[in-house]
């Protein structure tokens, strides 16, 4: 898939050393399930476990024209029945590469793939909700407010909870108008 600045493309084995190097920093981590402990292994094995599996699609979000990679993408819960999914983690890594709208340009992407080519009816994705970057990304984008889910997570061997937002098709549709 491709945006105006982006690559987003199924990620590779050899992506699981810039996920383990981006998610072991607190940067990328503090506001998502990842333990501050997150190493390589962990990464490979949880990458290996997602791919074996249809309910999961794991990306990699490159830059043009470098096509160097500088995030990750995760689509969980892919439910054909309830035409259903989950976004389970996106994430722009370097500082650098934040507030530039890379974030919102795959997010559109993403849900204009999961609305148009797997015609899916919901999207749903959770955020800690203290984090205000991906609450205001999130609403942006015309996801709207489910309520809490308690202890819904767990980071470091503490349970957190998640805020679930969610966008059907006809939003999608409408927002596009």
């Amino acid at each position: 898939m491709e945006t105006k600045n982006l690559i987003i493309r199924e990620s590779i084995f050899s992506d699981c050393q810039f996920f383990a190097d981006w998610e072991s920093n607190p940067v990328v981590s503090d506001f998502f399930t990842i333990d501050d402990d997150r190493d390589y292994e962990s990464v490979v094995k949880e990458y290996i476990d997602c791919d074996r599996q249809d309910k999961f699609l794991q990306m990699t979000l490159t830059l043009k024209p470098s096509e160097g990679p500088i995030g990750r993408l995760v689509i969980s819960n892919i439910n054909e029945r309830n035409d259903s999914l989950k976004i389970a983690r996106i994430y722009i890594a370097d500082p650098q590469n934040r507030n530039k709208g890379y974030g919102k340009e795959a997010m559109k992407k993403i849900l204009e793939y999961a609305f148009l080519n797997l015609h899916m009816e919901r999207v749903t994705v959770t955020t800690f909700p203290k984090n205000k970057a991906a609450e205001h990304l999130l609403d942006s984008l015309g996801f709207t407010n489910e309520g809490v889910l308690r202890n819904a997570g767990k980071k470091n061997g503490r349970y957190m909870d998640l805020l679930l937002k969610s966008m059907i098709r006809a939003e999608y549709l409408d927002s596009r108008q």
